[in-house]
């Protein structure tokens, strides 16, 4: 027990509260400036996350470890020592560099709650991708879910779409309520395109996880290392220009912090979190972020709730929670199996 809660009360808190706040606090930090002060570079918030989780790893390895002389052992040897294994992590950290990326350039175009119910197309694509990568079979009842996704997803996208027609001479490009310049069509690209690399991202990873000893903490710096350089490259490849002008701060401010260490420590978070909740736990705190971002998005974002997107979100919800559940082991199949165990 914890403040009065079970640990998995406080997981689905934590898990709410970090699906919610992630994907708010970004939007919120792309479309609202003060004066005078300019937008900070993307990429540089991609870079930053990736080190930040980097040395969060490295102090998790400390803690267990305990002593400094084993840490440094564990390092050079799990680490610097096995180049090999950090090749490896080369494409999933490529597209997670990616998917990061795009994540910023999606919530610049779509609203908080189009793009929290859009990016449970990942479902979709994992789901996928695990029957690729990692040989695994869907029942019906999981494609069924999945087809309920899409329909739930395609209503919600149809209704950003013609919920504020392009305005003569801009192609597809809308001011939202703040006056910032949006184009929901490249907001609905980069969500495709993030949530296609981040199934076979996440499929990919798992494999190498599940056919290695290596510790998820050493992967997950050697993924950080890797995911670095990528970032960095494509920094300074495409942001090179503003980077001169103004540095690699510029435009920063304190919510701009309180994103990157969401971003870099989330997924860890989220890792530990569902060790002591399940998989269940973790649809009901997506279905409860959704809702919760539909909400705070209508009350101080201006974003307008229609009777397409409330039907076209709760079958996302609907989809989403029947996807998590255990598949059902039928009778027959248990008292097959139980025969041969006695005979």
């Amino acid at each position: 027990m914890m403040f009065g809660m079970t640990r998995k009360q406080l997981s689905l808190i934590v898990l709410v509260v970090q699906n919610s706040t992630l994907v708010l606090m970004m939007r919120y930090s792309r479309i609202v400036q003060k004066p005078g002060q300019p937008m900070y570079i993307a990429s540089t918030a991609v870079f930053l996350a990736e080190v930040l989780k980097i040395i969060a790893c490295l102090a998790v390895m400390y803690h267990q470890q305990r002593y400094w002389s084993k840490f440094v052992l564990v390092v050079r040897q799990e680490i610097l020592g096995k180049p090999k294994e950090t090749a490896k992590m080369l494409i999933p950290s490529s597209l997670y560099a990616l998917q990061n990326n795009l994540l910023y350039v999606a919530l610049s175009n779509l609203e908080a709650a189009t793009f929290q119910v859009t990016y449970q197309m990942k479902i979709m694509s994992t789901a996928i991708f695990s029957v690729v990568l990692l040989g695994r079979s869907l029942t019906r009842a999981k494609w069924f879910a999945l087809v309920l996704l899409m329909i739930g997803v395609t209503l919600v996208q149809s209704q950003s779409m013609a919920s504020a027609p392009p305005p003569s001479g801009e192609s597809g490009s809308i001011e939202d309520g703040s006056g910032v310049t949006q184009n929901p069509l490249i907001g609905l690209i980069a969500v495709i395109t993030s949530c296609i690399s981040s199934g076979f991202a996440g499929c990919y990873f798992e494999k190498i996880l599940k056919t290695s000893d290596t510790s998820m903490w050493v992967r997950n710096i050697q993924l950080g290392l890797s995911g670095a350089v990528f970032s960095l490259v494509g920094m300074l490849m495409y942001d090179m220009q503003p980077l001169r002008q103004g540095g690699m701060l510029q435009g920063y401010d304190w919510l701009t912090w309180v994103v990157i260490a969401n971003q870099a420590l989330g997924g860890l978070l989220v890792a530990i979190v569902v060790k002591y909740a399940d998989v269940i736990l973790k649809s009901f705190a997506t279905s409860i972020s959704l809702i919760l971002s539909s909400a705070i998005s209508f009350y101080f974002f201006d974003f307008r709730l229609s009777l397409q997107f409330v039907v076209g979100a709760c079958i996302v919800i609907f989809a989403t929670y029947n996807y998590s559940l255990p598949d059902k082991v039928s009778t027959t199949s248990t008292a097959t199996a139980t025969t041969k165990q006695h005979s």
